[in-house]
């Protein structure tokens, strides 16, 4: 008898429980229904870094329509007459900065009653890939998040829980940089490509080479692909780097006059098809050039 009423006193505990669990005083974390589609915010991105900022703290109350297609070349991209009416009937046209997408200055000279973000400003002497780093796209994710908020006040609440969720994987992120590059071979990253990871070297200490300058319209020289042969042999360069998108034609010569690997790197301004149909996030691509930087410069596990 006794055993009886002690698992009925049981039992009820549990449902007691479980009632307060699910229904009680507990504060439960419920997602906010998906906004209808004709009621989201309309957003026009230059390209796939805004793109990708914009998607991870907008997410389902944005419709995002990105102006330069996958798999071009962004510095040099032509806006078309179908870009600009994009733009004028966007709530919000995000870029990154003129330096970067030089094309954006003419469009913005056509905007009318359009919000438009600048993400990413950077001053004349600095590396305008500010988003090579983790802290540089954060900085960026919070103007945006500024932005989508002045446009679409309800959604506030929203865009904060997104911009939040992505400070802490910023934060994993730069970590696992700092952890990645403790014990390695060398830190010479000799890229066979334009000067989008100046950032990403000097916040990690790693010695960066680039062929070109900042732009992938820089212009390249024999001279100054000798330069990088005889610095990787000089300082015994276990691989090169190249970026996905580029030609591989260079870096296979420095690669055959050195005897030493190709791997790429990511700039996220130019994206695959491949890599867009997957939706690939900035995160994704940053993980990929550790692992990368990590194999060629040969750290230790």
């Amino acid at each position: 008898m006794y055993k009886r009423l002690l698992a009925g006193a049981i039992v009820l505990a549990l449902v007691i429980f479980g009632v307060w669990w699910l229904g009680g005083d507990k504060t439960v974390s419920v997602p906010p229904a998906p906004v209808p589609v004709k009621e989201r915010l309309n957003v026009t991105v230059s390209g796939y870094v805004a793109y990708s900022l914009a998607k991870q703290i907008g997410g389902d109350r944005v419709t995002l329509h990105m102006l330069v297609p996958p798999g071009t070349e962004p510095h040099s991209f032509e806006p078309t007459p179908g870009s600009i009416i994009a733009v004028n009937e966007a709530d919000l046209f995000v870029y990154v900065s003129p330096r970067v997408e030089p094309w954006t200055a003419d469009i913005l000279k056509g905007l009318s009653g359009v919000n438009a973000l600048e993400a990413g400003p950077s001053l004349p002497e600095q590396d305008p890939h500010v988003w090579m780093t983790p802290y540089g796209a954060l900085e960026m994710a919070k103007r945006i998040s500024k932005a989508l908020i002045k446009a679409d006040p309800e959604g506030k609440a929203y865009y904060k829980q997104n911009l939040r969720f992505f400070e802490e994987e910023i934060k994993e992120l730069h970590a696992s940089f700092m952890n990645g590059f403790a014990d390695c071979q060398s830190r010479d990253v000799v890229h066979v490509g334009h000067l989008a990871f100046g950032n990403l070297a000097r916040t990690y200490g790693l010695n960066l080479q680039s062929l070109t300058g900042t732009s992938h319209q820089s212009e390249h020289s024999v001279h100054r692909l000798a330069e990088l042969v005889r610095y990787i042999r000089k300082h015994g360069v276990p691989a090169v780097f190249t970026e996905e998108m580029l030609s591989q034609d260079l870096a296979a010569t420095v690669a055959r006059e050195t005897n030493v690997r190709v791997l790429p790197l990511y700039t996220v301004e130019e994206v695959s098809k491949k890599d867009f149909d997957a939706g690939i996030t900035y995160g994704e691509y940053m993980r990929r050039n550790l692992h990368n930087l990590r194999e060629g410069l040969k750290c230790r596990p």
